[in-house]
């Protein structure tokens, strides 16, 4: 009698649509007696491909298909742009560096030069571009700006550490009320922004004449 009522069990499930791993889990009988007494049964094509489309294990192949091919076409784009780009020159690095000013630069504080930025990758190439103009580390000044959720001794040991500046070159940080666990996107955010300060007139008024040349470059017809 038990055995007649977990069959008619499984007929009616699967009429539900259940896969025979479903109802196995349900009624704890083997594949292969269910294939017995399902034989008849068999699932729609739509129902089939929505048990195939929600499978775990597909759906995991099918991302880590998809990220593979991900990775083969940035690794490829890569490998193009090295290409392309190839070694770069010290004039190279010059212009990029006053591009690079040009958008990311102080611009209204007379004789004072500063960059901003999260990634300290951009903060090394600035250093290295000032320091092409014969500025020395040891007149930069840097501030950072934090989170209030952020340790200052931490982040400032990253930053000097990253940069080699030593820590005496570090104003007090600017501390923003607002906290980085309440930021939705937090790519860039994870160490604050790095501002590098210096005082040079000079140089100032150098960069300032060298980004209005760039612009007439642009706005020439």
């Amino acid at each position: 009698m038990t055995r007649f009522l977990e069959r008619e069990r499984a007929k009616s499930l699967r009429a539900e649509g259940k896969s025979y791993s479903e109802i196995k889990a349900i009624l704890g009988v083997s594949k292969s007696t269910l294939s017995e007494w399902l034989h008849d049964q068999p699932l729609s094509d739509k129902r089939m491909r929505e048990l195939r489309d929600s499978n775990p294990r597909r759906i995991e192949n099918f991302r880590r298909t998809m990220q593979k091919k991900r990775e083969f076409r940035l690794q490829t784009a890569y490998e193009q742009a090295k290409y392309d780009i190839g070694p770069l020159s010290k004039r190279d690095l010059s212009i990029a560096g006053f591009y690079l000013y040009w958008g990311e630069g102080i611009k209204a504080q007379r004789g004072t030069i500063g960059v901003a930025n999260t990634d300290p990758a951009i903060i090394r190439a600035v250093l290295k571009w000032m320091g092409s103009f014969g500025i020395d580390k040891k007149a930069i000044r840097v501030r950072l700006h934090l989170y209030s959720d952020m340790n200052e001794k931490k982040e400032t040991a990253y930053w000097s550490k990253m940069l080699e500046i030593g820590t005496d070159k570090f104003r007090k940080p600017y501390i923003k009320k607002s906290a980085l666990t309440g930021l939705t996107y937090k790519s860039g955010h994870g160490h604050g922004t790095c501002n590098l300060i210096v005082g040079n007139v000079p140089m100032w008024e150098y960069i300032t004449m060298a980004l209005k040349y760039l612009r007439e470059q642009h706005m020439r017809p």
